[in-house]
């Protein structure tokens, strides 16, 4: 029940995040970490929920934006890297980063709140 409700408040306050204008890239994975702290979980589950949820956001934002502008940019950014032009494996990765990135910053605010416990 934990674990679903972390994902979803990730997942949902991600999203909120990405609508205040202002709010650099990394106001995203703020949220992960207060997620974290307010809902106790192991480690592991912690950083499981922060990567699903901030997954699900950053990537379901970038397809958004790219569905948006039909894909041109993310063709021209793909044709940079080896992915022989694949706007999906582009949103792939930026989602695998954006995953990682809310991950770590879920682990992070778990062992805060496990540290403040044992204080």
């Amino acid at each position: 029940m934990k674990f679903s409700l972390s994902i979803i408040a990730t997942l949902l306050g991600g999203i909120g995040i990405s609508l205040i204008s202002g709010v650099p890239w990394w106001g995203f994975v703020c949220v992960s970490f207060l997620v974290a702290l307010v809902i106790h979980q192991v480690p592991s589950r912690a950083f499981a929920a922060g990567f699903l949820g901030m997954f699900l956001a950053w990537g379901g934002l970038a397809w958004w934006i790219d569905w948006q502008n039909a894909s041109i940019l993310s063709k021209q950014i793909a044709s940079i890297f080896p992915l022989q032009g694949s706007s999906a494996a582009l949103l792939m990765l930026t989602s695998i980063i954006g995953g990682l990135l809310g991950g770590v910053t879920a682990i992070t605010g778990s062992y805060l709140r496990m540290s403040k416990n044992k204080s």
